[in-house]
């Protein structure tokens, strides 16, 4: 998000270039990153390694430390026995041609089609493209700048609130609440962009898609990836689910002014209505809430269907 400094006249080239924003305000931007990256590069030192991927080491007592740190000695033991006991289930070690093959290619497919989801939803072209969404929706320059810095505190606070949420109200819950809602919006917004609607209508929706985006579809996808996989196969799988993720984000960004062109602004949030439509009824059918469920628990149930 850029700093705001006063109005420019953008009538003028050389004016703009010569701007507080093209001359400096830019360089904020990239030294207000690197103080959140520095601080993460030094507290992922302080992360202890999964208690699993110690356990699938053979590493019983750095599992046991790890457990007993998370709920004590008696959790740590039962979360013990049930991770051996899910590996003499399964003799099979991770790989590939593995994911693809029963009982696991069930569950392969609908992690690739969650992560997808999350990016062809649509809410990310809001942030790759805000100047564009923005100015079709009759902002000058300084107007954008100023709502794209509301579209990133919008996503922060709202992300908040899905960490309160995603145990209280489920997995799959959140789900459906993300996927119906942004239905809702989109088909409102492509509405608007219809009737050529301006002015803060606009900018209130967009807000809307970014905050239910926030608290549901975007935190929750990573959730679920990382519990509906067993314990032989998850990193692999996740490793496959989010090469499907970052691809279905590289083409949302790369068609987005290919349909923006050919379809107009209303027929694609309409397009993208149609998609989160689409995922609110596979998530209905498919999708299996995994709330309150150890990742032991949850596996003996998604394999035994």
């Amino acid at each position: 998000n850029w700093l705001i400094a006063a109005p420019v006249d953008v009538s003028s080239g050389a004016t703009f270039v010569e701007s507080w924003n093209c001359q400096r305000g830019w360089r904020y931007m990239f030294w207000a990153e690197a103080y959140p990256a520095l601080a993460f590069l030094l507290l992922v030192v302080f992360i202890p390694e999964s208690p699993r991927w110690l356990m699938m080491k053979t590493r019983v007592e750095d599992a046991r430390k790890v457990f007993s740190n998370i709920g004590g000695m008696e959790y740590a033991a039962t979360e013990i026995k049930a991770i051996e006991a899910a590996e003499k289930r399964s003799d099979s070690k991770g790989s590939l041609q593995l994911l693809f093959r029963k009982p696991y290619l069930a569950l392969i497919i609908t992690g690739i089609i969650i992560a997808v989801f999350q990016q062809w939803c649509g809410t990310n072209v809001i942030f790759n493209y805000a100047q564009e969404i923005f100015s079709n929706a009759g902002y000058d320059l300084g107007e954008m700048l100023f709502n794209i810095v509301l579209t990133g505190v919008t996503n922060v606070i709202f992300t908040i609130v899905a960490l309160y949420a995603v145990d209280r109200l489920g997995r799959k819950s959140l789900m459906l609440i993300g996927s119906g809602g942004l239905f809702a919006i989109y088909l409102l917004l492509g509405g608007c962009y219809y009737l050529q609607v301006s002015g803060v209508f606009m900018v209130v929706l967009v807000m809307l898609a970014i905050a239910c985006y926030a608290m549901t579809l975007g935190p929750v996808t990573w959730v679920l990836l990382a519990e509906i996989f067993p314990n032989n196969v998850r990193g692999m799988a996740v490793a496959v689910c989010t090469f499907a993720l970052w691809t279905g984000c590289f083409t949302l960004t790369y068609t987005f002014p290919l349909l923006n062109a050919g379809l107009g602004s209303d027929g694609t949030f309409w397009l993208y209505s149609a998609i989160c439509l689409s995922g609110f009824v596979y998530f209905k059918r498919v999708l299996r809430e995994t709330r309150g469920k150890s990742l032991e628990q949850i596996e003996r149930e998604l394999l035994k269907n």
